[in-house]
């Protein structure tokens, strides 16, 4: 399923328009992605929670050139799904 394959579900779901589920999403997304950036984590419960995890800087090889190079210290964006969401996952 896509954005706008979801966008068109929640409509049918509810008396708003596509328009209307879609200024709500890109809101949700950016709101998310807002409190991630300042190192905040977003929990819904039943659903999950989405933090940000560090990987630190380390060593590695360019493949092209053999060449030893040092990779950056990087911020990842993680989820972990909430024990209702498994639960309903696995009883399917």
């Amino acid at each position: 399923m896509n954005k706008s394959e979801l966008i068109t579900k929640v409509s049918e779901e509810t008396a708003f328009s596509k328009k209307d589920i879609a200024r709500v999403l890109a809101s949700i997304t950016s709101i998310i992605e807002k409190e991630l950036k300042e190192g905040n984590k977003v929990s819904l419960t039943g659903f999950g929670s989405y933090w940000v995890s560090r990987r630190p800087s380390r060593s590695g090889i360019n493949p092209a050139t053999k060449e030893r190079i040092t990779l950056p210290e990087v911020r990842i964006p993680r989820f972990k799904p909430g024990k209702q969401l498994k639960e309903n996952i696995r009883g399917m």
